[in-house]
């Protein structure tokens, strides 16, 4: 009778496991093939708000180039988070992207500490691909035209006026706690899940009085009159709303920031295919009919000059609004 020695049996399972491993690498594709089958964009959001338009416009073009269907699937739920712990916690093959947002990577780590993902750390920016201009917008039975009219009558109905925003740590809900604070105006805040389309909604039964919300959410109804914008968030007019003053001009400064949109995947995923995601994401948005597109949903094209760049600008936005989050006192509603 042979024996058979335990070293031996080690050995052989080792060698057995080694190849195991070898063939499913082997069998995986590699980045340089990538993709080989459809992607997921994860949109953090519930249709209707800014990303959600965003990523309707750029996913058929970025679909044709990549020669694979980029499938959008909207992961709404805790101001985002939901998704975006989906995507932090998918596998780093490229075949799960984020379209974030300024709510998302960069105010809801301050809003949430104790969230267990951090977009810095968990996620490799690709680049950003746009800017939407916050604008703050109220429901036609309000009487006021302009910036200044609002506050008069907010004045005047101390906390008996409401406002809407897609979620408690969401730029909406920041801008507005930080413009009632310059204004000496008081509103109560009501929170609504699924992104700014569910605050839109409910602007548009007059459930609430007034938004602060990425004008893309709002374009549509404001062109048609169903809703009124009293001023934009933004550095200068934007081509879409050429007569709305900005909130500089009505002089709220500080009141510049929009929804800058960015292309992301997990950590971990390989650099070819973050470098390959760079060069088509890019190109796309500078189109002339994809550029066209999302001017006309209220949304300006600016795109990173690198990834390097986008981390960069990434670590500065979280720095910045981790400063804004701890002053205005928001940390973890």
């Amino acid at each position: 009778m042979h024996r058979i020695h335990r070293r031996s049996v080690v050995c052989v399972a080792c060698a057995i496991a080694a190849l195991c491993s070898a063939a499913s690498l082997l069998a995986q594709p590699s980045p340089a093939a990538w993709p080989t089958r459809p992607l997921r964009m994860i949109v953090p959001f519930a249709p209707g708000g800014a990303s959600d338009i965003v990523a309707r416009i750029i996913a058929p073009r970025l679909s044709q180039e990549l020669g694979q269907q980029v499938v959008i699937d909207n992961r709404a739920g805790a101001s985002g988070n939901v998704g975006v712990e989906i995507a932090a916690r998918a596998s780093p093959d490229g075949y799960t992207v984020l379209l974030g947002n300024i709510g998302t990577m960069a105010i809801n780590p301050a809003i949430f500490p104790d969230f267990p993902v951090r977009p810095v750390r968990d996620f490799v920016g690709v680049t950003q691909i746009v800017d939407v201009p916050g604008a703050l917008v109220a429901h036609p039975s309000v009487p006021a035209n302009t910036v200044r009219e609002f506050i008069a009558y907010a004045k005047s109905r101390p906390g008996a006026l409401n406002f809407g925003s897609s979620g408690a740590g969401s730029a909406g809900r920041l801008e507005m706690e930080a413009f009632m604070r310059a204004a000496g105006i008081s509103l109560v805040h009501i929170p609504y899940k699924g992104g700014a389309g569910a605050a839109t909604a409910a602007l548009l039964t007059g459930e609430i009085a007034v938004i602060n919300v990425s004008l893309a959410a709002v374009l549509p109804q404001v062109r048609a009159g169903k809703l009124k914008a009293l001023g934009v968030a933004a550095i200068a007019r934007p081509g879409s709303l050429p007569d709305v003053p900005t909130m500089v001009e009505s002089g709220f400064r500080d009141m510049t920031t929009g929804s800058w949109q960015g292309v992301y995947f997990p950590r971990g995923t390989p650099r070819p295919i973050v470098d390959r995601m760079f060069k088509m994401a890019t190109k796309i948005v500078v189109e002339p009919e994809v550029t066209r597109r999302l001017n006309e949903a209220g949304a300006e094209v600016i795109v990173s000059e690198s990834p390097e760049v986008f981390a960069k600008f990434m670590r500065a936005q979280n720095d910045r609004w981790a400063s804004v989050v701890k002053r205005i006192g928001l940390i973890g509603e």
